[in-house]
């Protein structure tokens, strides 16, 4: 597990978004200046800390995690030595996954180890780009900064900066700096181009918007924006120390994979005995509230379908799991392919991939997935347990449940005469 790194240098934004001390008078709140004054010769390199120092609400979310549910203590930012805001040392709520984007030991592992150590810059780190056409048929990469622009990661400016300098944002106000309003801002087209690449390819690694956009709105299952779930709103200041009126406002927590309450929301579980007293079972795995696959996003995410038959002494007797997980390519993983892998220039990430071999696909947005197990037991009567676990990286070790969240379960009694 890494260890976390902080950086303590000023502590004056933190501070700023504590409860202020009674002994205090508030400080005057400073009208919006008349012309612009604040400007980014940096582009998306210009650290998350500049905008921190007028949006310190939001700020808050996006680096400490705060109002998220996110508890993996051990992954943590590590942050660069020309950062100018301390981080607290102790926290109940850990960073977000865009706040440690490039810093995660998990790309780290898939830099180092599946990649021979190329950076993941290019969603991480990407210059300022337009937004693309919702039915567009293929997402390309994002322009990626130049390598001595990486310090800064996936800095506020990666989303909100224009190619032409200015903040996109959902409202057409007066700021410090030049705005350039845009409501897309609030759809999931603004997650499309770092969480979805190529064509789609249902069953394949890095599809989320693809998936949200052709299986779920499409689909007419659902008319919620990734932001509907992953950003939930807040009336309040955009700028605590200005003079301007609250509005509605997406917290900047993006919770997902690190959040129970994600998870616990995205599927459930029901154990069935389709048949009175004979051991054949069926576990139906159901995509209730994504509006996308599950899991999704990177091959190394898993969820497990682990299953036990426990006899009326409380003894396991019998068990059986499934995993689901994306696939690396645009084939389902495979062991019959880990020669020709190695002839590829990602033969690291691809023989890992194959190296499992096949599983379960991912269950798609609304899909109810059936898996039947006819265990052989005695005559008698059971509790079969079933759970469903969320591996961050199946690639680990199993045992290693550091980075895996059990988050749904359900029990069934059974009798068997034959």
């Amino acid at each position: 597990m890494h260890l976390i790194k902080l950086t303590l240098l000023l502590a004056a934004l933190f501070l700023a978004v504590q409860a202020p001390c009674a002994v205090q008078a508030a400080e005057p709140l400073k009208p919006i200046p008349a012309t612009v004054t604040v400007k980014f010769p940096q582009g998306t390199a210009t650290p998350s800390e500049v905008c921190g120092e007028c949006h310190k609400a939001i700020y808050r979310e996006y680096a400490f995690g705060f109002g998220g549910d996110n508890r993996i203590q051990d992954i943590a930012a590590v942050i660069s030595d020309k950062r100018d805001i301390s981080h607290p040392i102790n926290m109940s709520s850990m960073t977000t996954a865009h706040a440690m984007a490039g810093t995660d030991p998990f790309p780290r592992h898939a830099r180092e180890n599946e990649v021979e150590g190329k950076s993941c810059n290019v969603c991480h780190f990407p210059e300022a780009f337009n937004l693309p056409d919702l039915n567009v048929s293929e997402i390309f990469k994002p322009k990626p900064r130049s390598k001595d622009a990486e310090t800064a990661g996936l800095s506020c400016a990666s989303c909100h900066l224009t190619p032409e300098g200015k903040i996109r944002g959902p409202y057409n106000l007066r700021a410090p700096h030049e705005n350039n309003p845009d409501v897309r801002m609030k759809t999931s087209i603004m997650c499309a181009y770092c969480h979805s690449l190529g064509k789609r390819v249902a069953g394949k690694q890095t599809q989320t918007f693809l998936e949200w956009r052709d299986d779920f709105w499409k689909q007419g299952l659902g008319s919620q924006n990734c932001q509907d779930c992953h950003m939930p709103r807040t009336n309040r200041k955009l700028a605590e120390d200005y003079k301007v009126p609250d509005r509605v406002s997406s917290r900047h927590l993006w919770t997902g994979g690190r959040s129970s309450q994600r998870l616990q929301n995205a599927l459930n579980l029901v154990a069935v005995q389709p048949d009175k007293g004979v051991s054949k079972l069926e576990f139906h795995v159901i995509n209730i509230g994504a509006g996308h696959s599950v899991p999704t996003g990177s091959n190394r995410r898993a969820v497990y379908l682990q299953v036990e038959a426990r006899d009326s002494q409380g003894k396991v007797v019998a068990g059986n799991s499934w995993m689901f997980s994306p696939w690396y390519g645009s084939r389902p993983d495979d062991k019959a392919f880990l020669e020709e892998d190695k002839k590829l220039p990602d033969a690291k990430a691809a023989m890992q991939a194959d190296a499992q071999g096949p599983h379960e696909n991912i269950i798609r947005a609304g899909e109810e997935r059936i898996l039947a197990w006819t265990p052989v037991l005695k005559p008698g009567s059971y509790t079969i347990q079933a759970r469903l676990v969320y591996d961050l990286n199946r690639y680990n070790d199993l045992a290693d449940m550091g980075d895996q969240t059990l988050f749904k379960s359900t029990n069934l009694d059974v009798s068997v005469v034959k």
